[in-house]
């Protein structure tokens, strides 16, 4: 009889194309790709979805600058975020872009839906604007004026009628929705900074722009002197790459509600936006938001009028894909603001990395290989530690604590470390079955730390089973080239 697997589906949010890719969202996918490969591994059917955002303002005009072809733009630029699969070795399984045409449809069908249950309607208004967030902004929202997360920008004044959904409408529905589901939202501290803005009240929001002033955009559906707001037709993404509304491969059905990973500066947007529109359309609120913190660079915001952006290419090229991979998700903290530092950097690298985790493994091969194959044996001590790290490296990875995840698999490590100075493996010179008995111990402690570490540095974990692997019951042990030379060999 065949098992039926469980349905899992994650999805980043979508970078808006109008830079780089940088460092900040090279976090936010890895950390959705050791989400996507940890429900893999438990044997769920995943489905991890990614793209770009390449509509609205900041993007007509970035084309201009540059004297390209919106779509000619965003194309250019799609492509340098499509990279980043083999760049960070990530599994996603789609990339949607909002310019695909299968999209421009989703997005129309999602606002006659919403239009037809009386959530949009058309009013003349003005309001303070940031290019930067492609939001409006409250005075409350401003310092000296200035949008908080864009203080180099000038707000801008907009003035014209335009359409609005109806985010009012939905606010005791979304605390209704809240109170019921307590995980929602994750880490909870954010979970509670959504809760109170829904409480103070809510303000309907435009969906829409002339086409006169700002023609890049999805049409409207019936009025061809208006496109969407850009964050309208963006947010859709999350089931037009499902197939919404044909379905015709049957994942929309299967695989909807998800999970979504994305910046503290989109809370808002996630978490109520996204959430009211999907109730007005009929359709399941979202299973799970996490929300990360930013990353600072040496202690400062990265921009590019600092000179500090740092491009996750420059990094990889530098330590390797597993290396940059382990630094963020071990020294930024899920959910909140972390600070990048190349000392740090290497810092783990040689402490973590080189001294531990491949040590252990170069170790336990150089002498394994001499008496290898060993026959497979359990230690009912080694057993219990390896259960215990286990059930928590799942319990954080599942509570989205994924530094802390790292943190107890490297106990792990340390653990193996001990063992082999308690029983001095080197020492034993005419007893092959006690050397036979530690190596099978070490080897096995070191498959259990490979299994652990998959999600997150998959490539390492590839590595270690070419060196030690199991085959029934008993254990070949091949040594191989260092996972981790010492950065002063490397470079």
């Amino acid at each position: 009889m065949e098992i039926k697997k469980k349905k899992f589906y994650i999805t980043t949010t979508l970078p808006y194309v109008n830079d780089e890719p940088h460092i900040g969202f090279a976090m936010e996918i890895i950390k959705a790709d050791v989400i996507a490969r940890y429900h893999e591994a438990q044997g769920d059917e995943v489905i991890f979805n990614t793209g770009t955002d390449e509509h609205g303002l900041k993007i007509y005009r970035k084309a201009l600058e540059q004297g390209k072809d919106p779509q000619e733009y965003v194309d250019e630029y799609a492509a340098k975020f499509d990279e980043l699969k083999s760049l960070l070795n990530l599994s996603y399984t789609h990339f949607i872009r909002t310019s695909d045409p299968e999209h421009k449809k989703a997005a129309q069908e999602f606002w006659r839906i919403c239009a037809a249950h009386d959530d949009i309607y058309k009013k003349s208004y003005r309001v303070k604007y940031c290019v930067g967030c492609e939001l409006e902004k409250t005075d409350s929202e401003l310092t000296d004026s200035r949008c908080l997360i864009h203080p180099n920008l000038e707000l801008e004044l907009i003035a014209e009628e335009n359409y609005f959904f109806r985010f009012s409408k939905y606010q005791q529905p979304l605390l209704d929705f809240y109170e019921t589901h307590p995980d929602f939202v994750m880490p909870s501290f954010r979970f509670n900074e959504i809760k109170r803005f829904v409480s103070d009240g809510l303000q309907d929001f435009s969906i829409s722009r002339l086409k006169a002033k700002m023609p890049w955009g999805v049409p409207v559906p019936d009025d061809p002197e208006q496109v969407m707001y850009v964050w309208f037709d963006a947010l859709i993404n999350y089931i037009s790459t499902l197939g919404w509304p044909e379905d015709a491969r049957d994942e929309f059905k299967n695989f909807w509600p998800g999970t979504q990973i994305a910046g503290k500066d989109n809370l808002r947007q996630q978490s109520a936006m996204w959430q009211a529109m999907l109730m007005s359309a009929g359709l399941s609120p979202s299973k799970q938001i996490l929300i990360q913190g930013f990353i600072t660079v040496d202690g400062q915001k990265m921009s590019k009028s600092l000179g500090n952006v740092i491009a996750p290419k420059t990094l990889v090229e530098t330590y390797g894909i597993d290396p940059v991979r382990y630094y963020l998700l071990r020294e930024i903290p899920s959910g909140e603001d972390g600070d990048f530092s190349i000392k740090k950097l290497e810092e783990r690298y040689n402490g973590d990395l080189a001294n531990g985790l491949g040590n252990l493994v170069a170790r336990v091969v150089t002498l394994g290989e001499k008496v290898s194959p060993v026959p497979l044996q359990q230690n009912e001590e080694m057993m219990k530690e390896i259960e215990r790290v286990r059930a928590l490296a799942q319990q954080y990875i599942e509570s989205f604590r994924l530094n802390e995840a790292l943190g107890v698999i490297w106990e792990l490590i340390g653990y193996g470390d001990r063992h082999i100075n308690d029983t001095k493996p080197w020492a034993i010179k005419d007893d092959t079955a006690t050397l036979q008995n530690i190596i099978a111990g070490a080897s096995a402690l070191i498959d259990a730390i490979r299994e652990l570490i998959e999600p997150f540095l998959p490539e390492t974990a590839e590595k270690i089973k070419e060196q030690i692997s199991i085959e029934g019951d008993m254990i070949k042990i091949k040594r191989g080239n260092m996972l981790f030379p010492r950065l002063q060999e490397k470079i």
